[in-house]
């Protein structure tokens, strides 16, 4: 029996001060980030499971209270290496303007914050817990979309495969299956991701309270990735028979949400029968029987652990435990950050531009006419200005020429690259990278952008896309994130924009006529966009 319950020491005055200055000094730094994290985006369907995280995050600590009582608390000097590291990725997201990075800042912060106070050996009772606190954060923004892409595309593939033996005429073109008699689009509700992500913690979940062998608990964990999937796909699949019969409202309202929550619980079902024949096929009733081998586990790991009785404490008792230097340098660290985040002026220095609704819609030889999008797709992707041109030369040789321009590229607000746009309107990528384009004539004589030869339903084009931000070009996502914290660091600017070019490869030429086609109008259009772009 423990002579000495947890939370008599956790609710000591001086531990009670500790928490609450904690908790006051953690909200002050990351009051913001969180304020976009639940009303943002734990409101988007796909990350709708997050509010449940925190609940399952205290079961589980409080699941370990009884080892927790008996392992002896170390203050550490090494917990500081996270608080100092979460607090510089702080700074990072907060002036690159990435989420993901503020997220990541806030969990090293925790987990070094819990390391200074609890030591090594508390800490790893509770790993898993903090492990869970993870799956609260949503995806990096440019992570998620090739991913949800990715997944729209093989969801689509898997779901065509189970119509055709199902008897039923589909043609899947990218995201888009055609029955005939109507089209379905796989749209990012449609992905999977919403459905991948939380099985994958509950898999987690599962394996940690299923007590076996690892490889057994490995792969109830990894098979809800393929589980997932296949699922989603046979949700579009039976959504195209029965729309053949009932039309579109099997596709949307009430049928769509009720399918997906069928399909999680059948999911949920299938995972819990694979436990049973990893079991070896033994009498599996209910989620009961897990808990009981983690009880069996949790005596086994407790007979390892010495008694609270028989340790000596090392801490300061009292309330000169407030005069720790772990205490006070991790204080300082965390009201440094916050002293600082609200003093130092973050305003960006927008610079004034040209409308690229100016923009020339005679360039040399080329003629073009002006497209516009609907406002639902710039109001999508964050525009604060935009143009697209389709223009043609005195051969009638066409270049759709697209040009997006963000103001601030801080706190979500992100360029989208074609990379993760275009195969989902069914163009497969057969050759994709950089490359270096001359421009003769010009004080930079070459310039190096992403060139992609792409292929549909018997239609090729290519495509060159580049990234001008302040002053240079780059060409890829990293890149970009890095240089828009550096610049907002030292120049208090973030903005940015993306140019892309495609042509179509007709079929009286050979690729390497659109790729001169393509060079000639980056030659013709880059002196331009100094006119409209600031440096």
């Amino acid at each position: 029996m423990l002579k000495k319950p947890i939370l008599k020491s956790i609710l000591l005055p001086e531990s009670l001060i500790k928490i609450s200055l904690y908790i006051l000094l953690v909200a002050g730094v990351y009051s913001s980030t969180f304020t976009r994290l639940v009303a943002h985006d734990w409101a988007k369907e796909d990350y709708s499971y997050s509010y449940l995280i925190p609940f399952i995050i205290l079961y589980l600590i409080w699941d370990k209270r009884k080892r927790l009582a008996v392992v002896e608390s170390a203050t550490s000097w090494k917990g500081l290496i996270f608080l100092t590291l979460g607090l510089s990725l702080f700074w990072l997201g907060e002036l690159g303007g990435e989420y993901f990075t503020l997220y990541l800042s806030f969990w090293l912060t925790i987990v070094g914050l819990c390391w200074v106070h609890l030591g090594w050996q508390k800490l790893k009772v509770i790993a898993f817990a903090l492990i869970i606190m993870l799956a609260m954060f949503p995806l990096p923004a440019f992570l998620y979309n090739k991913v949800s892409v990715k997944l729209q595309l093989i969801s689509t593939q898997f779901g065509v495969g189970i119509l055709h033996l199902t008897g039923m005429s589909a043609f899947r073109e990218g995201n888009v299956i055609d029955l005939g008699f109507t089209q379905l689009q796989v749209v990012d509700a449609c992905s999977g991701l919403r459905y991948v992500i939380p099985l994958m913690i509950l898999g987690l979940l599962l394996a940690y309270f299923f007590w076996a062998a690892f490889w057994k608990r490995a792969v109830v964990f990894l098979s809800t990735v393929p589980l997932a999937i296949f699922t989603n796909a046979m949700r579009i699949a039976i959504t195209g028979v029965l729309y053949k019969y009932w039309g579109e409202r099997v596709a949307q309202g009430f049928f769509h949400g009720f399918s997906a929550l069928f399909i999680f619980i059948f999911s949920f079902a299938i995972l819990l029968v694979e436990i049973w024949a990893l079991r070896g096929f033994r009498t599996f009733r209910s989620l009961g029987t897990l808990g009981k081998t983690n009880e069996k586990r949790v005596k086994s790991e407790n007979l390892d652990q010495p008694q609270a009785s028989s340790l000596k404490p090392k801490a300061q008792q009292g309330f000169r435990s407030l005069l720790q230097p772990h205490f006070i340098v991790a204080v300082i660290l965390l009201g440094l950050t916050w002293a600082f985040s609200q003093g130092i002026e973050f305003r960006e220095k927008i610079p004034i531009k040209k409308s690229l609704a100016q923009f020339p819609l005679q360039m040399g030889e080329w003629t073009g006419s002006r497209q516009f999008m609907e406002q639902a797709f710039v109001d999508t992707l964050d525009l604060s200005d935009y143009t697209i041109v389709d223009y043609k030369n005195a051969q009638g040789k066409a270049v759709n020429f697209y040009i997006a321009y963000y103001e601030s590229q801080r706190k979500g607000e992100s360029i989208h690259t074609p990379a993760t746009c275009l195969p989902g309107g069914g163009w497969i990528f057969k050759q994709a990278g950089a490359v270096t384009v001359p421009l003769p004539g010009h004080n930079q004589d070459f310039m190096r952008v992403n060139r992609a030869f792409m292929r549909k339903s018997g239609y090729k084009q290519l495509s060159y896309y580049w990234f001008p931000q302040r002053g240079r070009i780059l060409t890829n996502a990293y890149e970009l994130k890095i240089f828009a914290f550096w610049d907002a660091l030292t120049k208090h600017r973030t903005d940015g924009a993306l140019v892309r070019l495609i042509t179509p490869v007709y079929e009286s030429e050979e690729l390497e006529d659109a790729d001169e086609r393509l060079q000639g109008f980056v030659g013709e259009v880059v002196p331009l966009l100094a006119q409209y772009l600031p440096e």
